[in-house]
């Protein structure tokens, strides 16, 4: 008798990746009124005694501000990654892989409120970057340190992750796994919201998860500060 594990013990393979139908966003920004706001850093590092939780209707934001889809999904024993979508049918806009193993955000996320802040420093004045194009920034989880969160171009991988949840605006879940040679090395986690993106300067920036069913539902309140100081 054959290996059991062998092709011809009738195992059969996974299933093809599916084609890419994900699209590159609109490149139009909307011009925001600027705002004077002065970011204070040992603020945002005490944020979850400070911060208040801010929750806000399905639709658009207050103001009319858009909606982003966020999706934070990692392998079980890896880091987590943040991926930002305009919409699920679109190239992520941003991918940031974090500092924090994915264990440790379920666990935070676990606690019921999780305030990640994102923080670098201003370069030379010269060189104008979008905040969101900054390659690394100091991460911070709940006030505690907890490495580096560095930008990346969104991978094969990313899209791949990106194309199974098209469908699905907001959820939590696991993924089936993939071979080692495709770059897999177990199931992958997943939990992806609708955020309210609030630009307060070119220095700073919010994401705060809408989730009005969260209220009493055991879901977790989820914020992201962008912060250039």
């Amino acid at each position: 008798m054959g290996d059991p594990l062998t092709p011809s013990a009738g195992l059969i393979p996974p299933p093809p990746p599916p084609p890419p139908t994900l699209v590159q966003a609109s490149s139009s920004r909307k011009k925001h009124k600027p705002k004077v706001i002065r970011v204070v850093r040992n603020v945002f590092r005490s944020l979850p005694i400070i911060t208040p939780v801010v929750k806000i209707p399905g639709g658009r934001g207050g103001g009319g501000r858009p909606h982003v889809t966020g999706t934070l999904f990692g392998c079980r024993k890896g880091r987590v990654s943040l991926a930002v979508q305009a919409n699920p049918n679109t190239v992520p806009m941003l991918v940031v892989e974090l500092g924090m193993q994915t264990q440790a955000l379920q666990k935070e996320l676990s606690q019921g409120m999780l305030r990640i802040a994102l923080e670098c420093e201003k370069r030379d004045k010269e060189k104008k970057t979008n905040l969101l194009d900054e390659p690394r920034w100091s991460m911070y989880a709940n006030g505690i340190n907890n490495g580096y969160g560095v930008r990346r171009e969104a991978t094969e991988e990313d899209l791949y992750v990106m194309e199974l949840l098209k469908g699905m605006s907001m959820g939590a879940g696991v993924l089936p796994s993939r071979t080692e040679a495709e770059g897999w090395d177990g199931e992958m986690s997943f939990m992806r919201w609708q955020f309210d993106r609030v630009v307060g300067s070119k220095d700073f920036e919010t994401l705060y998860m809408l989730s009005p069913e969260a209220v009493g539902n055991n879901e977790p309140d989820l914020s992201i500060f962008f912060i250039r100081s």
